[in-house]
């Protein structure tokens, strides 16, 4: 008998695994999305109804298993127009200590049947938090009612002494930016602490609210590149829009989980919460002079500075606020430079900086023909100039929603990518790493 050829072996296997994804299935925000441990990644996504989902995959055995439901979201349950989906609950996934898989998901602010919100106003949804019944297991989960309703956007840390913190915003666009810290393995977490505040402007019809990047620095800190908010009061704003998705300039700072103090990056104890006139003076990288921003992820070099990607661009009137070209800025020793235009495309994704010279996004973006690909960029003179690298998917007539990097990335298994083909909401799920995407048996 005549061994299968590579075309009929290949003919076995889908590239992606899993096509229940829906929506904006995962986005860079919402982070990590997953987790290598002991040979595992753990991915999670969202799918029908706008529930999480985790599925893993075994790197010795080349197995996958699931995916599984993982909760219930109200956001998929709402009464939203035909065809809509609020997106902005899709899970955030983080392994503790004891091999307790947790899934924080399904808000977008709260809404008014849970009450007042006390540091922001509501929208809808419900911020929930849910743990697997059995550590590494994923079939079965449980609810854990100890975070507030009220959130959107859960970034999740933790640190090496097991301390959990989840990061989100606290309520709608008009809401304080927090934290709680967890020392039990996430059984209970303390208090919301505000760590960037939310005020009316008294120079314009408009609120003051932030759009932040959360990521584990050196040491006992965490680091955060965020961008300003400019939230206009829809009978004030200076068109006929309303509110729009109008983002501004890049600033940085770092959190000392070891004494609770927040710093700027030249050492500078900053006030908490930090409002916009303390932002500006104290925490700046870069002014976006006129250009609307969407921000994107930082990371350190191996001598703790900071990069940055951040996207920027002109406003041409639709609800994405226009096309915004991905740039780059890092911390030289002394002062922050870069944030210029360069070859890096349309598209957004994560970025590591593995020395101090060379730095490399991984993006999804689209090509002149409309295919959708996602590809690394890399930069060996700190950023100055970017040339495209190695391409990890591309799929015609299509773009992808992508994850930031996998928390503890094995090297095959970096990201979460989304295929969105036009003309529909339904999503293959794809788990990318340098040899591409992970492929699972029909």
């Amino acid at each position: 008998m005549e061994s299968p050829s590579s075309t009929d072996r290949a003919a076995q296997y889908n590239d992606y695994f899993a096509d229940n994804g829906l929506g904006n299935a995962v986005a860079v925000v919402q982070h990590p999305a997953g987790e290598y441990l002991n040979g595992i990644t753990y991915v999670s996504y969202q799918g029908p109804l706008e529930d999480p989902y985790v599925a893993t995959y075994n790197h010795e055995t080349e197995q996958w298993f699931g995916p599984f439901q993982a909760g219930i979201s109200e956001l998929g349950r709402m009464p939203l127009s035909e065809g809509r989906i609020d997106n902005h609950g899709k899970p955030t996934l983080i392994i503790d200590d004891e091999g307790y898989i947790h899934i924080f998901y399904g808000g977008h602010g709260g809404s008014a049947r849970d009450g007042v919100n006390p540091l922001g106003n509501v929208h809808n949804g419900r911020n929930r938090h849910a743990v697997s019944a059995r550590p590494y297991d994923i079939t079965e989960w449980v609810d854990l009612d100890n975070i507030p309703p009220f959130g959107t956007y859960n970034q999740a840390i933790k640190m090496d002494n097991g301390d959990m913190y989840i990061f989100y915003r606290h309520g709608a666009h008009r809401s304080d930016w927090v934290y709680h810290k967890s020392s039990d393995n996430g059984r209970t977490f303390g208090e919301a602490v505000s760590f960037l505040g939310h005020r009316r402007r008294d120079d314009l019809e408009a609120v003051d609210s932030w759009y932040p990047f959360v990521r584990r620095g050196q040491g006992d800190d965490i680091i955060v590149s965020f961008d300003y908010h400019l939230c206009w009061d829809r009978d004030g704003a200076p068109d006929e829009r309303g509110h729009t998705p109008n983002r501004q300039d890049l600033f940085y700072m770092v959190f000392d989980t070891s004494t609770g103090a927040w710093h700027n990056i030249e050492g500078e104890q900053l006030p908490m919460p930090l409002y916009r006139q303390d932002a500006e003076e104290m925490a700046l990288v870069g002014r976006s002079n006129g250009l609307w921003t969407f921000n994107g992820s930082v990371a350190l070099d191996p001598q703790g500075r900071p990069n940055i990607g951040i996207t920027m661009g002109e406003d041409i009137g639709d609800h994405a606020g226009g096309p915004k070209y991905m740039r780059h800025f890092r911390w030289s020793g002394e002062e922050w430079v870069g944030g210029h235009p360069s070859a890096l495309p349309i598209g957004n994704g994560d970025l590591e900086a593995p020395t101090a010279n060379s730095v490399r996004f991984l993006l999804s973006s689209r090509t002149s023909e409309g295919n959708g690909i996602v590809s690394w960029w890399n930069s060996n003179d700190g950023g100055e100039s970017f040339e495209q690298g190695e391409t990890l998917l591309e799929r015609p007539n299509s773009s992808f929603a992508t994850s930031a990097f996998i928390r503890n990335a094995h090297p095959d298994a970096r990201v979460i990518v989304a295929e969105r083909p036009p003309g529909t909401n339904d999503r293959r799920m794809y788990l990318l790493g340098d040899n591409g995407p992970v492929r699972r048996r029909r």
